[in-house]
């Protein structure tokens, strides 16, 4: 197999085939992505006994993610996460974006980055193999202002590592909050309570009952996520004060100074421990480290049941997100971090997967 091939499927949506990549890379590492929402369809990783692990959830059947309305796999966008209210103060004026969980905003809208089609090209340089995604949202999609050229770029790299850039530009003052949304299992199969789960984060966001920020950073020292040491993720969940609930918070990773600047004054290619999910059986261990100011860890409290790969049926805490981002509801907060990209004045962000063995 060539480092990258691409195969057209015979699957339409919107009118549009739907294209696979398969990525392999010199470490061992092999990847399969769709241009549907730069869906990651599976992540095959050596484990610490030679054998590869498919290490993300996901289906068999390309068909499948037609349908799919958990984000699995997915670029998330134009904003990840949530909207308080479907509607944000921008330049004094309020824009109103699409509701569509209840009366807030959730990952871009009915039509989000993770159901449109998206440009696909093959690379490979010195140090790593990939693809690069592409998609033009239009001024007003799902209620956002201005034109918005988005470049995602998934990359294999030589040292066992899948890194993701997005670089986004606009016309026109708009927010802007991507994320990639794979849901994480280092077993393959299976509940990931076993996993052991590291957050290098002081502070969190408490969220009110629609998980919208009440505005505040709270410290997570005495707290039910201090996660600052390694913990089995099954004895979080098991926690008095999660009262029944799951793992589905935001963690803060460095301190908002920035908050009073665009998207663009903190969005570097400069990265920051993020976190750190190991599995003891097949000691493969994920570190992420990324340039966002926050970590969303989201143990798919969602998921019903839903037939997965190889007649696999995922519930809750089958798998871990770990999703890099800035806050949500960020354009209702200007004590936050700042989401919006202005005109010349582009996004960039890079988050790193890192795999090894222990």
């Amino acid at each position: 197999m060539t480092p990258v091939a691409l195969e057209t499927l015979r699957v339409l949506h919107e009118g549009q085939p739907l294209v696979a990549a398969t990525i392999e890379s010199r470490a061992g590492m092999r990847m399969r992505v769709l241009n549907l929402g730069g869906i990651v369809v599976s992540l095959h990783v050596p484990d610490a006994h030679g054998r590869l692990r498919d290490v993300v959830l996901g289906f068999d059947d390309p068909v499948r993610y037609l349908d799919d309305r958990f984000y699995l796999g997915a670029i998330v966008g134009r904003y990840a996460h949530r909207i308080g209210g479907a509607a944000f103060p921008l330049e004094g004026r309020t824009v109103r974006v699409t509701a569509n969980q209840g009366r807030n905003h959730l990952h871009g809208g009915r039509r989000g980055f993770d159901r449109v089609v998206w440009g696909i090209e093959p690379f490979e340089d010195v140090s790593a193999r990939g693809v690069v995604l592409t998609y033009t949202s239009p001024d007003g999609e799902e209620g956002f202002p201005g034109t918005l050229h988005t470049r995602v770029t998934y990359a294999l790299t030589d040292d066992g590592a899948w890194e993701v850039g997005f670089d986004a530009e606009s016309d026109r003052p708009t927010p802007v909050n991507l994320t990639q949304h794979s849901y994480f299992n280092l077993a393959g199969e299976g509940t990931v309570r076993g996993h052991t789960l590291r957050v290098e984060a002081d502070r969190y966001l408490p969220l009110d009952a629609e998980q919208i920020p009440l505005g505040h950073l709270a410290p997570v020292d005495g707290t039910a996520f201090d996660l600052r040491r390694e913990r089995l993720i099954g004895d979080v969940l098991d926690q008095p004060a999660l009262a029944g609930e799951s793992l589905d918070n935001t963690f803060v990773l460095r301190p908002d100074e920035r908050a009073a600047g665009d998207a663009s004054a903190g969005r570097t290619d400069a990265m920051v421990p993020a976190a750190t999910l190991a599995h003891a059986e097949s000691g493969l261990v994920l570190t992420v480290s990324t340039s966002e100011p926050s970590v969303h860890c989201y143990a798919a409290r969602y998921l019903n049941g839903i037939a997965g790969k190889h007649g696999q049926r995922y519930g809750p805490h089958d798998a871990l997100c770990l999703e890099t981002q800035h806050f949500p509801d960020s354009p209702n907060r200007p004590d936050f971090p700042s989401t919006i990209v202005r005109a010349g004045a582009p996004l960039r962000s890079r988050t790193r997967f890192a795999f090894s063995t222990a």
